[in-house]
């Protein structure tokens, strides 16, 4: 959740946002290829996030930053936008968002997975990662993989409502009234330590920043997953719209090339190499 006293830059921008959207609405552009102008012309890109570092995350200050708005805000610039909006979403409403209209692109950790890949045209991978779960000191009920989960009728795991995680326990088993939908990791983590949750599940890199954050001696991290697959995101674009990611994808390679994507992602803890070995096509034909 973005703070009341720090949102207002934010809200005014989303807001404008929203405005433009309705005049946008009423023309509308002709074409996939007249996307990519009307953004020009606008000087701002919408895009759906999660607030959820390090993938994505807005500043008290309303500033959006994390790896996934980063490296859209520099390949946008390349593109002559000089600047990004940010809604945040829950994951399984992003792409009904985006859909809808509401934002522009998602650049927020959504894992390209092939039912996804149906729905949106993504960009060439950006960030990769694997599963971790958080649980308490000493993992007392020895869970290691969703499958564990699955197998103890008192584990109950919390994962994001839509997200990856909340499939992946379902598909092992966990039955639904043991899957508890978490809007929030600050809510996951407080949800753990007061034993509503024996796990709290996210991507990697997601779940250092809630437990380092949360400076609890009496939790820990299990990481990776046992037997979770790596999973990379995109940046996501409406299927129409394939012009708009095609220029976003040349753009995104050059900066690969140059070094820059390394420079943006790797302070976050992402491995540009993850990113750079693998391809969308592969990704959205991945059996997962």
């Amino acid at each position: 959740m973005i703070r009341q006293n720090g949102s207002r830059r934010l809200r005014f921008a989303i807001l404008a946002a929203t405005l433009a959207t309705a005049v946008a609405g009423a023309t509308g552009p002709a074409s996939a290829q007249d996307t990519l102008n009307a953004l020009k012309e606008q000087g701002f890109v919408r895009i759906g996030i999660a607030n959820e570092p390090p993938y994505t995350a807005v500043k008290p200050d309303g500033t959006v930053t994390g790896a996934a708005p980063e490296v859209a805000r520099a390949v946008f610039k390349r593109l002559g936008i000089p600047d990004v909006v940010a809604s945040i979403s829950e994951y399984g409403a992003m792409i009904p968002g985006l859909q809808a209209k509401r934002f522009d692109a998602v650049t927020a950790g959504l894992f390209m997975k092939p039912e996804r890949c149906r729905a949106v045209a993504y960009s060439e991978p950006i960030l990769c990662d694997a599963e971790a779960m958080a649980v308490k000191k000493g993992n007392p009920l020895s869970l290691a993989s969703y499958e564990d989960v699955a197998k103890n009728p008192k584990a109950r795991i919390g994962a994001p409502g839509g997200g990856t995680e909340e499939r992946l326990a379902l598909q092992a088993g966990v039955p639904r009234d043991r899957v508890i939908v978490v809007p929030d990791g600050q809510s996951g983590i407080k949800m753990l330590q007061d034993g509503r949750i024996d796990a709290y599940s996210l991507p990697v890199l997601s779940i250092n920043d809630l437990l380092k954050k949360a400076n609890d001696p009496g939790l820990e991290t299990i990481a990776p997953v046992r037997g979770a697959p790596v999973y990379c995101d995109g940046a996501a674009f409406r299927k129409n719209d394939t012009a708009l990611r095609d220029a976003f994808d040349k753009e995104l390679a050059a900066i690969k090339e140059s070094g820059e994507f390394a420079k943006i992602v790797e302070p976050y803890g992402f491995s540009a190499k993850a990113a750079m070995s693998t391809n969308r096509d592969k990704l959205c034909t991945a059996s997962q």
